[in-house]
Formats: structure tokens, sequence, C-alpha cells
């Protein structure tokens, strides 16, 4: 299984079957590929004491990491083989706290696609819909 020659689906698809190495990120920040189809992707999350910002709480980062992945990734799920993506523009908007040893559910899905661009939206919750962090991100088509 080579990725180079595999199309973003095929790789988030391996990915989430577990036949493809995690990426680092997902060792700092712990995040896991459930889902992967064209356009949109899951990740399950959890936020442990290593994420504790100065004040005690879950850093936003951790929500940022999340959203930054799940926006990047399901717009990778539009990419060809051998093209790659890069953010160039990510919002995230923080609605409550991330609780700590809680697994969350990440959501990205993709709203818009060019030649050049991807903008896709990002949603982190609870298993009871409990909205998390909104997030909006635009990735650039890398060839």
């Amino acid at each position: 299984m080579n990725p180079k020659e595999m199309t973003g689906l095929q790789i988030m698809q391996a990915a989430a079957a577990g036949h493809l190495p995690i990426a680092p990120i997902a060792k700092t920040i712990p995040m896991q590929v459930k889902l992967a189809e064209e356009g949109r992707v899951v990740f399950e999350a959890t936020a442990d004491k290593s994420h504790t910002n100065p004040l005690g709480g879950v850093h936003g980062g951790f929500a940022a990491t999340v959203m930054d992945s799940v926006t990047g990734c399901s717009a990778h799920t539009m990419l060809g083989a051998g093209e790659g993506y890069g953010t160039i523009e990510l919002s995230v908007k923080m609605c409550k706290p991330v609780p700590f040893n809680k697994t969350l559910i990440a959501e990205g899905k993709v709203i818009n696609k060019t030649r050049r661009l991807i903008i896709s939206e990002g949603y982190l919750r609870d298993e009871n819909g409990s909205l998390y962090a909104y997030a909006t991100a635009t990735n650039m088509i890398l060839s």
C-alpha cells in the first residue's frame, strides 16, 4: 500500500481501517479516524491532563488542532493520487470548554471545491450532540 499512489479518499479510508500508521499529531492530540467518505470525515478525540492550559482547563489549541485536522482531512478526501493540500485559513469558534477524559466526536465536511481551493467546516460535539467548537477552513490544493 503506497500512499503516493492512493487518492485522498483511499488514504483516509485506509487510516480509518487501521491499515496506515497514525500521524504523529494524533499521538500528541489523541484522535482517531472513524469514518471517511467523499467530502466528509469523522474522528474521535479525547483531551487528557497533558493538554492543560495555565488556568487548569483544556488548552484551546486542543480543539483548534482537532478542527484543523477534520477540515483538512475532509478536503483530502476530494483529492486525486499525488495531490496534497495545505491550510491557508482556519477560523475556530470555541462554544464551551472541552472536558478532560471524555471522547468527543469531530466531523469535517467540504462545503465548496474549486480548481485550487477547498472550503470546509468542522464540528466538535459530544455523544449527545452538544457543540464544543465550530470551524471553517480554506485549504489550497497542492499538485
